[in-house]
């Protein structure tokens, strides 16, 4: 049940993001498909097991194909025995990919934290000093590291890594890349639970920065391979919820 919960998830966040790349309304999609405005809704939410030829309708009406939404949405036990968790702060890359990486047997790697041991200094030191070209070329050189180490291993990669297309480019070719999916509202209590209030306490509009974030960021990472919504889940549900996702086993 995991596995096809999170496929649902999966195609369902590749849809609303292909057609608000479109610009279409969830009402014109619903006229142009034949699909209902209400079947859309819950097929964009991960709830909807929509029938194969529905699917193609919709898939048509954005432009696409099925098997263009449904790329990488399936377990391929070929794949490469990385599996890099995205999102932004506050999705639990650390936490779930800490608990992912010791059930199945594998390390686990923190790609932010390794650019600031290549560098010597802090992320905001990195950016303050050398800005942000001196960051993606550092990103750049660890991820070729790491991914190159011919290991199985659990990452969790920098927030931002979606903006660039190069070094994204690179993680999707090279790993089952996983979005840890969830609400901003989600995303700032976890940072507030993890004690630190600073952004309320500098920033009043940080809140609205965020959500506007999430929102710029939301197609880009539905490229991912797999979309596990993390939103009401503990981390030992997530990194069941992951590990069924992309299939495989214990190294």
């Amino acid at each position: 049940m995991m596995k096809h919960e999170a496929l649902l998830t999966t195609v369902g966040t590749r849809v609303r993001a292909l057609r608000e790349r479109r610009g279409l309304s969830r009402r014109r999609l619903s006229e142009v498909s034949q699909v209902s405005e209400r079947f859309l809704a819950q097929l964009e939410s991960g709830r909807g097991n929509i029938s194969l030829v529905r699917f193609a309708d919709v898939a048509e009406a954005l432009g696409t194909t099925p098997a263009e939404v449904l790329s990488g949405a399936s377990p391929d036990q070929d794949a490469p025995g990385v599996i890099a968790l995205l999102g932004v702060r506050g999705a639990g890359k650390s936490s779930v990919g800490l608990k992912l990486a010791r059930e199945r047997g594998v390390s686990f790697v923190e790609i932010d934290h390794r650019i600031e041991q290549a560098a010597g200094l802090s992320l905001s030191e990195v950016f303050e000093l050398h800005g942000e070209a001196y960051y993606r070329r550092l990103e750049r050189e660890v991820l070729s590291r790491v991914l190159s180490q011919g290991q199985s291993l659990v990452i969790a990669t920098g927030g931002s890594i979606v903006n660039h297309r190069e070094n994204f480019t690179m993680l999707r070719g090279r790993a089952r890349t996983v979005w840890l999916r969830a609400r901003p509202e989600d995303h700032w209590n976890r940072v507030i639970r993890q004690g630190d209030s600073r952004p309320m306490a500098k920033n009043p509009h940080a809140f609205m920065e965020l959500k506007a974030l999430l929102a710029a960021r939301e197609p880009l990472y539905a490229a991912a391979d797999y979309v596990v919504d993390t939103g009401g889940r503990d981390v030992g549900e997530v990194a069941r919820l992951v590990s069924s996702a992309v299939g495989g086993t214990r190294a």
